[in-house]
């Protein structure tokens, strides 16, 4: 795990190098050497207007990069953090729209159509992610009194936050507002460009591996990996996600406390091999207090666990009491499943396979169908072991979104399959 790569400096020469500074001044000459070629090979028309809009908002993000840059122990601003998560994320999106340019081009088709079909659904996808992770964690991590702290953490997404299914969702729309503005073929370009998204999707998983989140649960396979207490950054000992998800939860003290059907503590799952295990409790049992403070929701007792140090004392309902100690603070969480590595393997092959069928397709359509048909059921599965998602009736959003997926996968399939039985691009 390393959250930080490095740290850009936030002056050179005397001039801010974010906000109003050397990168938006770069920003701008790029621009305008991107648009001239535009002019000269397109002309000024809609295609090369198109662009206009993203390139204005890269540009205001580039402002906004000067609220985000990061300070040391003393106050002193360090820099820009450049972030090992947004680094697997630009490489994931390098890395497919290289592979659909060169689809495109062996395929016939203008690969300066898949240049701005991409920048339309980079932008609309990240807004999606950026979306669905803020409306999931708004109470954990977006909930600020002061509104400039709020709009400072919405922008943060450096140091995770992109949900998969919101980025799925933006850019196939953006995708088709665009294809359909122009006249080109929806089904066969989806087809062209449905390997690039699992492809993106495996370097970005990688992001989500070095950053920390996304972690799975608890498991004792030869595979499992475990994480440090704390991230690699100099705003000092903050945990990283897992440690932090399994101090609260009272994993690294031998048990694991969640919520029950009225939303009270219960401890769900007790360590055999820890100290708890020898104590009279039972899975099951409600807590009522833990080391003397009362705990009437989920939200105490992970304030509680979280500032215990080696010392437990729990008390249950009906006057049970229990009490141990560590022999030392972990400073490594558990082992968990590297779910990452499992969706990073898993996106890869996909991307393959669909590479691999889209010469045996019969019609436009079937590589974006099975897409969107192996995806979501590899997605509930994978759920079952990840540990950073709420649940929602027994269910992550994930999975309640995977199963509404497959409902509206019937209907694109009898669509698909009502097609003639051909293809509007070569057959390889």
């Amino acid at each position: 795990m390393r959250q930080t790569i490095v740290h850009i400096p936030p002056e050179f020469a005397g001039i801010p190098v974010f906000g109003c500074g050397w990168l938006l001044i770069a920003w701008a000459c790029l621009s305008i050497a991107f648009f001239t070629w535009l002019i000269r090979r397109h002309g000024w028309n809609a295609n090369t207007r198109g662009h206009l809009p993203v390139l204005a908002l890269m540009a205001l993000a580039i402002i906004g990069l000067k609220y985000i840059e990061e300070k040391d122990s003393l106050g002193y601003v360090v820099g820009l953090p450049i972030r090992s998560y947004g680094v697997m994320v630009l490489l994931g999106v390098l890395s497919g729209v290289w592979l659909a340019t060169h689809r495109a081009r062996r395929m016939g088709v203008d690969p300066d159509k898949i240049l701005s079909l991409a920048t339309r659904m980079f932008f609309f996808g990240f807004l999606g992610a950026r979306l669905f992770y803020v409306i999931e964690f708004w109470d954990d991590q977006f909930a600020h009194n002061n509104l400039r702290q709020t709009l400072i953490a919405i922008i943060n997404f450096t140091e995770g936050g992109l949900v998969v299914y919101g980025s799925l969702i933006g850019a196939l729309l953006a995708a088709w507002l665009y294809l359909r503005r122009q006249k080109l073929p929806i089904l066969a370009i989806s087809d062209l460009i449905a390997p690039s998204l699992l492809l993106g999707l495996a370097f970005g998983r990688i992001g989500c591996l070095l950053n920390g989140c996304c972690f799975g649960s608890i498991c004792d396979t030869p595979l499992a990996i475990t994480f440090p207490r704390t991230s690699s950054s100099v705003r000092g000992a903050a945990e990283s996600p897992p440690f932090q998800f399994q101090l609260q939860s009272g994993q690294l003290h031998g048990v694991r406390v969640a919520a029950d059907s009225t939303g009270n503590p219960v401890i769900k799952h007790i360590d055999p091999q820890s100290p708890a295990a020898a104590q009279d409790l039972k899975v099951g049992n409600r807590l009522t207090s833990i080391n003397g403070q009362s705990v009437t929701s989920l939200h105490d007792a992970y304030g509680q666990f979280y500032q215990l140090g080696t010392d437990v004392s729990l008390e249950t309902k009906g006057g049970k009491r229990a009490a141990w100690s560590l022999a030392e603070f972990p400073q490594r969480t558990r082992p968990v499943h590297p779910t990452q590595i499992y969706s990073s393997i898993h996106a890869g092959l996909l991307c393959l396979f669909l590479v691999a069928y889209y010469p045996f397709r019969k019609r436009d359509g079937e590589v974006i169908a099975l897409c969107l048909t192996i995806y979501p059921v590899s997605r509930f599965l994978l759920e079952i072991i990840r540990a950073d998602e709420k649940l929602t009736q027994n269910l992550t959003i994930s999975q309640l979104i995977s199963v509404m997926l497959l409902g509206i996968i019937i209907a694109v399939w009898t669509y698909v399959l009502r097609q003639p039985r051909k293809t509007v691009l070569p057959p390889a």
